[in-house]
């Protein structure tokens, strides 16, 4: 679906083609006919805002708020996973799923960095592409609120993958950074990690969208441990 897709382009790194290719997305977003006039007018005013904010403006507000806080991460898998060895196998099965329907990563792409996922949803059937999107939806729900809390444009984008997800279940996530303080040496430090491994774990065969369901939904199970085919949701 197309919605999908421009969504995805939206929340991607912010460049000049980005920016001139903001009225076709904004025109693939009211043609799809998914999202009410409500949420078509809250991203009005994202729309507006790249097209009349200099790239320079464009480009600091977006490191600032998605590279530089834990807490706004557009790789969904840190905000339930943090650095435990849950989140490499998670990312194993996430892009086994994406291989199984055709989509396969550049290199040096993470599979639950936000953009990319969306991309996959756009190319599925669009009642499968929303139960994938709804297993994720308590992680939307939160980054739109806390996008909310800092009075960005960039919530409206939130707010549309919130309402294409679906009711999300409370669950405990990465906490709220928002009172933090702006040292962005400190916030370096706190991103620094082991690379990803998608090294030998457990067989490919055994992704399924449950898989995936279990990975998103981790914190809901015994406190946040994932125990891996054999859990519940």
């Amino acid at each position: 679906m197309k919605t999908f897709k421009a969504l995805s382009a939206l929340l991607s790194y912010p460049t000049l083609a980005l920016k001139a290719a903001l009225p076709d997305i904004r025109a693939a977003l009211e043609g799809d006919g998914l999202l009410d006039e409500k949420r078509l007018a809250d991203l009005g005013r994202l729309f507006g805002w790249m097209a009349e904010t200099g790239m320079y403006d464009i480009e600091e507000t977006y490191v600032l708020l998605f590279d530089r806080s834990r807490a706004l991460s557009l790789n969904l898998f840190e905000h339930v996973h943090g650095e435990s060895r849950d989140r490499g196998q998670a990312m194993v099965d996430l892009k086994a799923l994406y291989e199984r329907h055709g989509l396969h990563m550049a290199q040096g792409e993470l599979p639950d960095y936000l953009p990319l996922f969306l991309e996959f949803l756009s190319i599925l059937p669009l009642d499968e592409a929303r139960a994938h999107l709804g297993d994720a939806a308590h992680i939307v729900a939160a980054l739109h609120e806390r996008l909310e809390k800092r009075q960005t444009p960039y919530a409206a984008a939130f707010a549309a993958i919130s309402d294409l997800a679906g009711e999300a279940s409370p669950v405990e996530l990465v906490a709220d950074d928002a009172a933090a303080p702006d040292d962005l040496a400190a916030l370096d430090a706190a991103w620094e990690e082991a690379a990803v491994t998608f090294g030998p774990g457990e067989a490919l065969d055994g992704c399924s969208s449950d898989r995936l369901k279990i990975r998103l939904r981790a914190h809901q199970r015994n406190g946040g441990t994932a125990s891996g085919d054999n859990a519940h949701v």
